[in-house]
């Protein structure tokens, strides 16, 4: 049963600070999906200002809803909420399990999902500190991800899968994301493990990957299959425009001293 009481406070709260809410049927969605203790965190992230607006939702996926919002000096951010409830807890575990950085996560669904949270701010800021193009990580508590906002007025940037480029530009970002892959391996020691056109977006001139919560070290059990299936997403999308290169000399290329075998 709903604790109605603190709903009832988390909309006190947010009316009190003065946080604007763009639009009256996304406040709805926060309260009827997610439970109350991430109501609780979100209310305290409004009462450490870092929210001052919420915003319409800008993606619902199998594990997360993301919504536009603004943080105290109005600019763009998006706030990236893990549903505790619904979330595909099998599937988390097979990324969390053998990564070193979380060899102490326990195995309760909760955990797992708090865990996953920290480990994609974790994950964006080792990509970005990289060099690689992604959101930037701004906080997280709990479930509940700040993120820099990718779009223009209040309208995220469309997948890569949702653009038409011709074949000069689909040349040009398919080397760039190779090159970006590398990068993420060799100096971020991450492998994004589902790099495909729909976590990718585009601006209109420049790639920007996201969705980084699956990403693991090259340490992972996991990690060659995972790298091996980036590597054939990307031939397999980009192969429209441009001749690509072979996913073994990719690879290879890719992990250079590592000795793995794919």
């Amino acid at each position: 049963m709903r604790d109605f009481d603190l709903i009832e406070k988390f909309d006190r709260e947010v009316e009190k600070k003065g946080v604007r809410i763009k639009d009256a049927d996304q406040m709805k969605v926060l309260e009827n999906v997610f439970d109350d203790q991430t109501l609780l965190a979100l209310y305290k992230l409004v009462h450490k200002g870092k929210i001052s607006v919420i915003g319409g939702s800008i993606s619902t996926g199998k594990e997360a809803n993301v919504f536009y919002a603004e943080d105290a000096e109005g600019k763009s951010i998006v706030i990236k909420i893990y549903r505790i409830q619904s979330a595909n807890f099998n599937t988390m575990g097979e990324y969390m399990a053998g990564d070193p950085r979380f060899s102490s996560v326990r195995k309760s669904k909760k955990e797992v999902i708090f865990a996953w949270t920290k480990k994609e701010y974790s994950n964006l800021i080792r990509a970005r500190d990289a060099g690689i193009r992604c959101p930037e990580a701004l906080f997280f508590d709990r479930n509940i991800l700040l993120m820099e906002f990718c779009g223009e007025d209040e309208k995220a940037y469309p997948q890569l899968r949702q653009v038409k480029i011709d074949n000069e530009e689909g040349k040009r970002l398919y080397h760039a994301i190779l090159a970006d892959i590398n990068t993420l391996f060799n100096k971020a020691n991450l492998v994004h493990a589902d790099l495909s056109e729909f976590n990718i977006l585009y601006d209109g001139e420049e790639h920007i990957i996201i969705d980084m919560g699956q990403a693991v070290t090259p340490e992972h059990p996991g990690a060659v299959k995972f790298l091996v299936r980036d590597i054939k997403n990307i031939n397999r999308y980009f192969s429209r425009f441009c001749d690509t290169r072979d996913e073994e000399e990719i690879f290879k290329d890719i992990v250079g001293k590592h000795r793995m075998e794919p």
